[in-house]
């Protein structure tokens, strides 16, 4: 099922003085497996229920990933962005936005920023942006943002959608 109708066009991302924002493809591969496996820790403590990354992910299994992804998008069923430097030279993070699991939103929105941008404003500024984004170019009456706006607690006791 499509998470965004077809004559809604796919929101390109956002263009930011820290950070640039647009879908994740095959071509991400390295610098998202250094990102991914740079913070993998931190990774599966943002996001319990997930289990990801698997501690033994190898770049083989970043490719099958980043290649579902890509055509996820291409079907409208959820989109992954890319959190990138502003010159491309480094993948900053991720913007996941993924057709709830649970009954009561229009989509769930996940974002994360590599470990050693902890303790910066990144993660701030991009959520700041993320919002405004969503609110702006994308067809969602309700977002939920589990893990930030909702106790990942709270979201695993909603009922399954």
């Amino acid at each position: 099922m499509r998470l965004i109708p077809l004559e809604h066009p796919i929101p390109p991302g956002i263009e930011h003085d820290r950070f640039r924002l647009r879908i994740l493809t095959v071509d991400d591969l390295i610098k998202d497996y250094e990102a991914v496996m740079s913070s993998a820790d931190r990774l599966r403590e943002r996001f319990p229920y997930w289990g990801w990354p698997d501690p033994g992910m190898t770049i083989k299994d970043d490719l099958i990933d980043l290649g579902w992804h890509q055509k996820e998008a291409m079907l409208r069923r959820s989109f992954n962005y890319a959190v990138m430097a502003p010159d491309e030279s480094r993948l900053l993070g991720c913007v996941y936005v993924d057709p709830p699991d649970k009954q009561g939103a229009d989509a769930d929105v996940f974002l994360w920023v590599r470990s050693d941008e902890e303790g910066s404003d990144l993660e701030e500024a991009l959520e700041r942006e993320v919002r405004r984004w969503l609110d702006a170019e994308w067809p969602f009456e309700t977002v939920r943002w589990p893990g930030r706006d909702l106790s990942w607690e709270d979201w695993d006791r909603l009922p399954d959608a």
